[in-house]
């Protein structure tokens, strides 16, 4: 008897399933789900993807030590916050710019963030953003130190008023990301492959093992270990990829690839990724 009851609970329990990935499956394949930005989520669903965000962040974030503070560090977070988040995010006295007020969900404004995450978790969202959120990954267009500073000043966030915040946070010149400098080393293709998707090259090229839409704009980087040339006028080799990944407008003026700024590191670990063997 207790067989055959634990039995049907569990087929009603895959019936049940079935049903609901069946009927998940009719919506979206119908489109019926609104994914403009126009409407927010459903309660439940924004509730949903919070928590699993939260709990993805306490979870990945648990092994870094925040550093010590460091002298200055709340004024050059300032900084370095007006110019890169303000937009999204506003700030004291300051309203969030048309970018922040039109997405969903809704970036929001940090005053409390010091009272929901702890400073490596606040570290660890600036450094490897939010997927499907609009918060970018920054650890590839900030310096370490400003990442730590950028935490600093959102923990100093809540007790800064509007004067404060203006008198502190005006735009200091900042390094463009191309100018930002990292240790030398042996090319890594793993990091390569993260750098490639954080200079958004899957936006127009199709990269094998990056995930990334059916898109057709640029060349399909496959294969370019077996290429006799580079964007027709370079030997296919290592130093003339990273040449043209760092400055393709000198290489071939006019040509649809832009300049954006890789850093020397970043653009010898994406050449050692797309040029190794196709696997």
């Amino acid at each position: 008897m207790v067989r055959r009851l634990i039995a049907t609970a569990a087929a009603s329990l895959c019936l049940a399933l079935l049903a609901g990935a069946l009927a998940a499956a009719l919506v979206l394949q119908a489109g019926w789900y609104d994914a403009s930005a126009i409407r927010p989520h459903f309660q439940f669903v924004h509730t949903l993807i919070e928590r699993g965000m939260q709990q993805s962040v306490r979870f990945h974030a648990r092994d870094i030590v925040a550093p010590p503070a460091a002298a200055g560090a709340v004024a050059r977070g300032g900084a370095v916050f007006r110019q890169h988040c303000e937009q999204c995010h506003g700030g004291p006295g300051m309203p969030m710019g048309v970018i922040g007020l039109s997405m969903q969900p809704v970036p929001g404004p940090l005053a409390d963030a010091a009272r929901r995450w702890k400073a490596r978790e606040m570290y660890w969202i600036t450094s490897n953003g939010i997927k499907m959120s609009g918060m970018p990954a920054w650890r590839f267009h900030l310096g370490e130190q400003e990442v730590w500073d950028v935490v600093a000043f959102l923990g100093a966030l809540p007790a800064i008023t509007p004067a404060e915040y203006a008198a502190i946070a005006k735009p200091a010149p900042l390094p463009r990301p191309g100018t930002l400098q990292a240790p030398a080393g042996a090319p890594d293709r793993e990091r390569g492959r993260l750098a490639l998707t954080q200079f958004a090259c899957q936006s127009c090229h199709h990269i094998p093992g990056v995930t990334g839409p059916l898109t057709y704009v640029g060349p399909d980087l496959g294969g370019l270990a077996h290429r006799s040339f580079i964007a027709g006028k370079l030997p296919a080799t290592q130093e003339n990829l990273v040449q043209w990944i760092r400055t393709p407008q000198e290489v071939k003026p006019g040509t649809a690839m832009p300049q954006l700024g890789v850093p020397e590191r970043d653009a010898r670990d994406m050449a050692a990724y797309l040029l190794q063997p196709a696997r």
